[in-house]
């Protein structure tokens, strides 16, 4: 049996377009518990289609999915967190970069090393002494990037916290039925676990994390 995986609601266009039903019906609601980010500020604001359909990341790497059906419902969320440029066009920051905006240059020195491996980075809402991170890069089999969590709490840390902008969405949205005993605890989780373990190769020789001296 041939399964299309483009339709399962459990990842990817799927299952972003589950968070905008829910962020439709309450678009005011805060994407956080512990601080008020609203989902949607007035009314959404998607971005052309026909706009979006030549976007892609300064690299040249596409957009994943999840994201490029995000950018069609609204884009007001992604730039009260910098992700674009005064012309409309994508701002990464390389990983140091955005740790030294976020938690100060004494952080950012530790994670220089890492600077290159993760060179096209975005914020997310998240984290109160913690951020969270889309790494823009290797893909996985649904075509997302990883969303990484960045900690200076203890050691310096970053690690993989979901598979996909998809899964962040869903979580954040309260879709998904997931707990956190660590950043990485959707290493182990029945269905996303191959997408992280993929991920892993790619970016972490395996491991779930890396964590300072990088």
């Amino acid at each position: 049996m041939v399964i299309d995986r483009g339709a399962d609601p459990a990842h990817g266009a799927a299952l972003t377009e589950r968070v905008i039903d829910a962020v439709r019906r309450a678009p005011e609601a805060s994407a956080l518990r512990y601080q008020h980010v609203p989902w949607v500020v007035g009314t959404p604001r998607p971005i052309a289609a026909d706009v979006l359909a030549d976007m892609v990341f300064p690299s040249g790497r596409p957009l994943p999915p999840s994201l490029r059906r995000w950018l069609g419902f609204d884009v007001g969320l992604l730039e009260r967190y910098d992700w674009f440029d005064p012309d409309g066009g994508f701002a990464p920051r390389p990983l140091d970069q955005l740790v030294d905006d976020e938690l100060g240059t004494m952080w950012a020195d530790c994670f220089t090393p890492l600077a290159e491996r993760f060179g096209e980075c975005f914020l997310l809402p998240g984290g109160s002494d913690s951020r969270r991170v889309l790494a823009v890069g290797d893909t996985d089999s649904e075509g997302e990037y990883p969303v990484l969590a960045i900690d200076v709490d203890d050691l310096p840390f970053v690690g993989l916290m979901y598979p996909g902008f998809d899964v962040y969405l869903a979580d954040t949205a309260g879709l998904l039925r997931t707990e956190f005993p660590t950043y990485t605890a959707l290493f182990d989780h029945a269905v996303y676990r191959p997408r992280m373990r993929q991920h892993a190769g790619h970016w972490f020789a395996g491991e779930a994390y890396a964590e300072f001296p990088f």
